[in-house]
């Protein structure tokens, strides 16, 4: 459920040991940033080589590469251990609002756009007031800043890791060695706020894994269109 519209949420995410703090700092750049999510699952046989472009999209400034990973593959005897029913339930609601009937694999939203045309992808359209986020240790803080105009503003953290393998041994991939980066590890909405009034929250998170760079961003939506806005992602 998205949490309630207060200005502060902590969430404390606990994979991996705590390590030596950290401290470093994002903004969002002038132009806003294309939000690419990918739905997926290792249980899909079509979705392979969309894994695999989604992970060309390492090192750009320019997009927000995402990894929803979904649990109704499973049934199919391969559970996909990076399946969770809330990335499951974003989709469906996504294509709900959208007014498609239902959901499917592989499936790339860019821009919050059903958007089949990938490995193209369109020109990044939105724009909002400026977010920053910091970490200090294993805190994160965003600060959105107050916007111009009344609209009501939501959006979502997102915490992501790369340099994943899994080797599937049942479904439609058995035998199969998958790699996975940008993978949603924690998918967490807040509420919608007034714009103008900004907004301060918290998120909690320690380090991944070594070999599995951990990531954490901040999407900014539009409340009523759940269209993305902006985005700010921290490397460390």
């Amino acid at each position: 459920m998205p949490l309630p519209a207060a200005t502060l949420a902590s969430i404390l995410l606990a994979f991996g040991p705590a390590q030596a703090a950290d401290t470093c700092q994002a903004t969002s750049g002038d132009r806003p940033t294309l939000v690419v999510e990918l739905y997926t699952s290792e249980g899909c046989s079509s979705c392979p080589p969309a894994d695999r472009w989604l992970s060309t999209l390492k090192g750009r400034s320019d997009v927000l590469a995402l990894a929803f990973h979904v649990n109704y593959w499973d049934r199919l005897g391969w559970p996909d251990r990076f399946a969770t029913p809330e990335a499951t339930a974003r989709q469906k609601l996504l294509a709900q609002r959208a007014g498609r009937s239902g959901v499917y694999t592989p499936q790339v939203l860019a821009g919050g756009r059903d958007w089949p045309e990938w490995p193209r992808l369109p020109a990044a359209t939105g724009g909002g007031p400026p977010l920053s986020l910091q970490r200090e240790g294993d805190r994160v803080t965003l600060q959105v800043a107050r916007a111009a105009d009344a609209r009501l503003l939501a959006g979502y953290w997102a915490v992501l890791e790369d340099g994943h393998a899994s080797r599937v041994a049942a479904g439609e991939n058995a035998g199969a060695t998958l790699r996975h980066d940008h993978v949603v590890r924690l998918y967490r909405p807040l509420s919608p706020w007034a714009g103008r009034d900004g907004l301060k929250a918290e998120l909690d998170v320690l380090r991944g894994q070594p070999g599995h760079p951990r990531r954490v961003a901040f999407v900014l939506t539009d409340a009523a269109s759940d269209r993305p806005l902006q985005a700010v992602v921290l490397a460390c």
